[in-house]
């Protein structure tokens, strides 16, 4: 009994060190690699932004699965007994969703893209654990790029 309480909450520690770290390392990526692609502007709208001028689009996606680490998935289950926001799902889908922009972003500057817009999102849990916990993630980032004509800039 006593052993298995010991190994639990071992387990339950290094869940949530290695999970944090590996959490912040992330972040600190995104943030870095927002400030290098913030010159390729990503927005909502279905109508292309620029009028009058040459362009040619492309279809851009970024995809992204990222694993919800021990931890999280413990505090998940326990505010599931008492109710109200997941906030170890919310950094999750943030974490998510962030890089799927990026990667999104990476698509369109490789194909010579300008800006981006008509941005959808697709997010689905792929994998589910005991009890149909989530065990990971997907998002989804599409839109389409407009790539200006020499001239047009």
């Amino acid at each position: 009994m006593y052993l298995e309480l010991i190994i639990f909450l071992t387990l339950l520690a290094f869940g949530y060190g290695f999970g944090r770290y590996a959490e912040k390392k992330h972040y600190r990526s995104i943030i870095a690699r927002e400030k290098e692609l913030n010159n390729i502007p990503a927005i909502a709208t279905k109508h292309a932004p620029v009028s009058g001028q040459q362009h040619d689009s492309n279809l851009v996606m970024g995809s992204v699965v990222i694993s919800i680490d021990y931890f999280k998935r413990f505090a998940a289950s326990l505010r599931t007994l008492i109710g109200g926001r997941v906030t170890s799902y919310e950094t999750l889908l943030d974490r998510a969703r962030r890089e799927a922009i990026l990667r999104m972003k990476e698509d369109a500057l490789s194909q010579g893209g300008d800006i981006i817009f008509n941005i959808k999102f697709e997010t689905s849990s792929i994998f589910k654990g005991k009890k149909n916990t989530v065990g990971s993630v997907e998002v989804l980032a599409y839109g389409t790029a407009l790539i200006l004509k020499q001239g047009a800039h």
